[in-house]
């Protein structure tokens, strides 16, 4: 495919790693012999067949390093989506049709639990505080005899904001159901410790720098999981489908090296998204967006008051950011995290999210605060002009 010249690539500055991160040249060097001479099936009993299924176990064991599981219970997936699925209806049975989650979380487990509702599934949607935060108490509140689980997300994708899931699955496991998290903001960014507390653990590789249509699921060995794919004996007959041995392999790779670089991504990617935070701050009429303290290093959601912020993201053009907003039927509609933590719809049309990455630079941080700052200025201006005409 012949590539538009009017789009260089180059001159992007990629500020929505919350939405995909992009795949690590390391991730990219290790999957390229699975993607031209080592291209047999990880199934077959041959030789190919044995080396690439060694090659898929040998990734298996580098992401349970990662988020400190037992090999036996991690099963790989097509991405997060569908490991949530598995999830969300694979731990409901008989005598336990009740599901407690957050109105905050992904589309993924929203969509899920709304089409479980028709299937006469009843499903309690927590609220949050203006942070962003669940309350414990109405937490506690929710559990009745036929709770299932609980599914509270561990970093919220629009604002970066953590769950104190910790404390969360303490909650849940003294009402005996079981607890689930959406890691795909926090795997590979943030330390998880998958057997102490999670039962069911949902994750993505092309939010940890790996590629596209890879993820995976950790199940605890305490919990009767139910397979939503049935043909053969794939996974141990939890997800039968042929393995995506390169994906597989370019996830194994991308979650040893969140392993290894995890504290100086952190220290590095923190340290710039202050510098964006404090700049972008200083203008007028800007506020931070969720809690200040509990909040993944990665991200920043600002609040520019009165300013629409699709209009901030198609003027900046080579600056890639988020304005939060999703498509619904065919219209675009301001950010339910955001509706939910307390702002109006107009308001939640203010916000931008800024989420940073390893490949993020600090010229680029100097670039967009100077970019955003003579855009939110000239926005003003115009709206300035606009009260000040004759009727």
């Amino acid at each position: 495919m012949t590539q538009d010249k009017s789009t260089n690539m180059d001159k992007i500055i990629y500020l929505d790693n919350n939405a995909s991160t992009p795949m690590d040249p390391r991730v990219l060097d290790e999957m390229m012999p699975y993607l031209t001479e080592n291209y047999g099936n990880a199934a077959s009993r041959h030789k190919l067949g044995k080396y690439l299924d060694a090659a898929v176990e040998k990734s298996r064991i580098q992401i349970t390093d990662l988020i400190d599981a037992n090999v036996e219970d991690v099963f790989f997936t097509a991405g997060a989506t569908e490991a949530i699925n598995m999830g969300l209806r694979g731990l409901l049975r008989p005598g336990k049709q009740h599901i407690i989650t957050v109105r905050t979380e992904h589309p993924a487990v929203l969509d899920t639990c709304r089409y479980l509702e028709t299937r006469g599934i009843a499903v309690t949607y927590l609220s949050v505080d203006s942070d962003g935060l669940i309350d414990l108490e109405e937490l506690e509140r929710a559990f009745t005899p036929l709770t299932a689980l609980v599914c509270v997300m561990h970093v919220n994708h629009d604002t970066g904001v953590i769950q104190d899931i910790e404390r969360i699955a303490e909650i849940t496991h003294a009402h005996g159901a079981f607890f689930m998290t959406d890691g795909s903001q926090s795997v590979g960014k943030l330390p998880i410790h998958a057997r102490s507390f999670i039962d069911v653990l949902t994750f993505s590789a092309h939010k940890f720098y790996g590629p596209k249509g890879i993820g995976g699921i950790y199940f605890s060995s305490e919990v009767p999981m139910k397979p939503l794919i049935f043909s053969g004996e794939h996974e141990g007959e939890a997800r039968s489908c042929t393995l995506n041995v390169p994906g597989i392999v370019g996830m194994g790779k991308a979650a040893e090296l969140a392993t290894l670089q995890m504290n100086e991504d952190e220290e590095r990617i923190g340290k710039l998204r202050d510098i964006l935070e404090q700049h972008l701050l200083a203008i007028g009429g800007t506020k931070l967006i969720g809690s200040k303290k509990r909040r993944i290093y990665t991200t920043s959601t600002i609040r520019f008051d009165g300013i629409d912020s699709g209009n901030i993201v198609q003027q900046l053009d080579d600056i890639c950011v988020s304005d939060c907003s999703v498509l619904s039927y065919f219209e675009i509609v301001p950010s339910p995290v955001l509706q939910a933590m307390g702002m109006r719809k107009d308001e939640a049309f203010n916000a931008l999210r800024f989420s940073l990455g390893r490949f993020t630079t600090a010229e680029e941080i100097g670039q967009t605060v100077e970019t955003v700052g003579n855009i939110i200025k000239q926005l003003h201006n115009e709206k300035s002009l606009q009260r000040s005409k004759p009727v």
